[in-house]
């Protein structure tokens, strides 16, 4: 397969290539760019030299529609301007920046603040939530891959909401993220000076992800429901953990929690239930596509403590987008992927 990586020298962009390099299906890999065309790529990123040392390609329809599957790894607000001339042409479209997200345009320009893509594209967008939308994913020409916070939270809550487990009408989402999230380019909330030591709250109640979540929420339990959600910047690199809280519903007990996310999830190699609180952090995922899950039910309030935990680049991006190319071409989800957490 030839692969091509629109954005290829961002953050989300450089781990797409770690994984597809190591994909035993993949043999050519294309690397597009909108600013630095011809740059040597190992130029950029001297820890690729002698691997990559191939220019970064202008953005070009014709050179793009000749790959199996593009990726874009872009802000918002740029695929949508990308991948429409793109639908009809032959490759596998996935994108990883919020573009084709949300089916209502008046959502995305009010959360995003910029103009959407066409109605009709949109529509025919498949949301990447692998486990949990994998026929629909399979037919896919178009791949609207999950945010790395909606990922997170929402492997974590769906079981417990679909089986009538939890209260869905009452949820307080708090969520923490690496600086890797915000991209690589310099800003001053992501200045060394001003993140290094210091534990912040951002976007409080106008993060851009609440009504992906509740949009999802509503696909996979047909259940409407509205969120609490609050978003916090850790001094680390990589890493998300979201808590979410919810009142149990009456009588359910700890092992019913437990049973239900262990069974819904016992044929996914990428989900793995946790049964212990101190087994729980970033560092086991990171690096890797994996999503751990913790619940805990307080029997005092009624209220269950409920954690998922991602590295934001992979599971959270780049490895769910390769996890969802598998599904699309037929391919074993683990390809590519079966990497062991960094951990330390």
């Amino acid at each position: 397969m030839k692969a091509g990586i629109i954005g290829a020298t961002g953050y989300g962009g450089l781990e797409l290539l770690r994984f597809l390099h190591n994909h035993k299906e993949v043999e050519e890999i294309g690397l597009f760019t909108s600013s630095d065309e011809g740059t040597q790529f190992s130029d950029k990123f001297p820890h690729l030299t002698d691997i990559y040392n191939q220019p970064l390609l202008k953005l070009d329809d014709d050179a793009l529609a000749e790959y199996d599957v593009v990726f874009a790894s872009t802000p918002s607000g740029v695929s949508s301007t990308i991948f429409p001339s793109l639908v009809e042409r032959g490759p596998k479209l996935i994108d990883l920046s919020g573009d084709f997200r949300l089916k209502n345009l008046a959502n995305y320009e009010t959360w995003y603040k910029k103009n959407p893509a066409p109605q009709e594209v949109v529509d025919r967008s498949v949301y990447g939530l692998t486990e949990w939308n994998e026929p629909a994913i399979e037919k896919a020409h178009l791949i609207a891959n999950p945010g790395c916070y909606p990922t997170a939270v929402l492997l974590s809550i769906l079981p417990l909401i679909k089986h009538r487990l939890i209260d869905p009408s009452y949820l307080v989402i708090d969520a923490k993220s690496g600086i890797s999230g915000a991209g690589n380019k310099p800003s001053q909330a992501t200045h060394f000076s001003e993140a290094n030591e210091s534990f912040s709250i951002y976007k409080i109640n106008e993060h851009q992800h609440i009504p992906e979540i509740e949009q999802a929420i509503s696909m996979f339990t047909d259940i409407d429901t509205k969120i609490t959600f609050n978003t916090h910047l850790v001094p680390m690199t990589r890493g998300i953990l979201a808590t979410s809280y919810a009142q149990v519903t009456e009588g359910v007990t700890q092992k019913q929690l437990v049973d239900c996310l262990t069974e819904t999830y016992k044929d996914h190699p990428f989900v793995r239930v946790i049964q212990q609180a101190s087994a729980v952090g970033t560092n086991r995922v990171k690096g890797s596509n994996y999503c751990d899950i913790y619940v805990q039910l307080d029997e005092r309030t009624n209220r269950a403590t409920i954690i998922g935990v991602i590295d934001n680049l992979v599971k959270g991006a780049a490895g769910q987008a390769i996890q969802n190319m598998n599904v699309q071409f037929g391919i074993p989800q683990q390809t590519g992927l079966q990497l062991v957490p960094y951990f330390i």
